[in-house]
């Protein structure tokens, strides 16, 4: 009996310490991702898609929807906002709201939020589902719907 409750308090013990320490691994990538997400905004508002991509991993893999169009490829989709976006007119100014993280695994991560994009003539805006994934190069997008 007293070995039971020994046993007991140490799986107890055992459990919580892992319990904490994913927590803060969560926490951790929550923090490194939602800094990927504000460097974005920020590189959109100076007007610098480069930057702005910087967040989207450099791989053919990636995949962007929006409406009924589906963009595979890093450069494809780079290309993509190139075209839609070739003034400073058309960028506007971009803000992100009402973020919720899902931890899918260690090394993914799903964003669920707002977009908005004030110009002078409009306002557009949306949703978007962002799966970020822990590359080499930290935590980069891997698939971004948007509508």
């Amino acid at each position: 009996m007293k070995l039971s409750l020994i046993t007991a308090a140490l799986l107890l013990f055992t459990m919580s310490t892992l319990s904490s320490a994913q927590d803060q691994s969560n926490t951790k990538s929550i923090e490194a991702i939602r800094a990927v997400i504000e460097a974005q905004r920020d590189a959109w508002n100076k007007g610098d898609i480069d930057g702005y991509m910087d967040g989207y991993d450099r791989t053919e893999a990636t995949v962007f929807i929006s409406g009924d169009n589906v963009t595979h490829g890093w450069q494809t989709v780079r290309d993509r906002y190139k075209k839609n976006y070739d003034t400073r007119e058309k960028m506007g100014q971009l803000t992100f709201s009402d973020l919720e993280f899902t931890v899918l695994g260690k090394d993914h991560v799903s964003v669920v939020g707002r977009w908005l994009l004030k110009r002078t003539s409009d306002e557009p805006h949306g949703r978007f589902t962002l799966i970020f994934k822990k590359t080499s190069k930290g935590w980069r997008i891997i698939h971004d719907h948007t509508s």
